[in-house]
């Protein structure tokens, strides 16, 4: 083949391997009950050259993190429920079947304000929130595990952690979105 029509996609890395999750029954992925929700790590840094991570939200009634911000890129899709989010102070409803793109460095926020539990799998890119949930969240059972109960020195301590480590995880926790 001559130079000029060489392809500008480099080879297939062999190293890299096809990943298959199936988060209702594979007892290999890690769940963390991280502010009330129940987060499952579905692909990780390592499963895409650092290109991003998948995560599986479970988000109880009134669960969702505090306003914050961040310089990765951030999608939820929802597929059950809905979520109040909060972009750059306006709020909305994202529903079942929408999908919703955070830009990096954005002040933003999501809860669940209604009765019933919501799923979203959330895309974060570049690779790195994952391990962010690993240090600040409680190991879980299943992708619907509740997070243990805390109580108000639990709580504190949780918070201080979270806040410790959101530099190295490039987030920022903000009074309001």
């Amino acid at each position: 083949m001559p130079a000029s029509a060489r392809s500008t996609i480099p080879a297939d890395d062999l190293q890299r391997k096809l990943v298959l999750v199936r988060p209702e029954t594979d007892d290999t992925l890690l769940h963390f009950g991280v502010v009330g929700d129940t987060y499952t790590i579905v692909l990780t840094g390592e499963d895409t050259a650092g290109r991003y991570c998948l995560i599986d939200m479970h988000i109880p009634p009134g669960g969702g993190p505090p306003p914050h911000r961040h310089d990765f890129e951030e999608t939820f899709v929802v597929l059950v429920g809905e979520l109040e989010t909060v972009f750059r102070g306006v709020k909305q409803v994202v529903r079942a079947g929408e999908t919703i793109h955070i830009p990096a460095n954005a002040p933003h926020q999501f809860r669940n304000v209604s009765e019933a539990p919501v799923r979203a799998l959330c895309t974060c890119a570049p690779a790195g929130q994952e391990n962010f949930f690993k240090e600040v969240g409680a190991p879980v059972a299943t992708r619907t595990t509740p997070p243990p109960p805390l109580d108000e020195a639990a709580e504190a301590a949780l918070k201080a952690k979270a806040a410790a480590l959101a530099s190295k995880y490039r987030t920022e926790f903000l009074q309001s979105a």
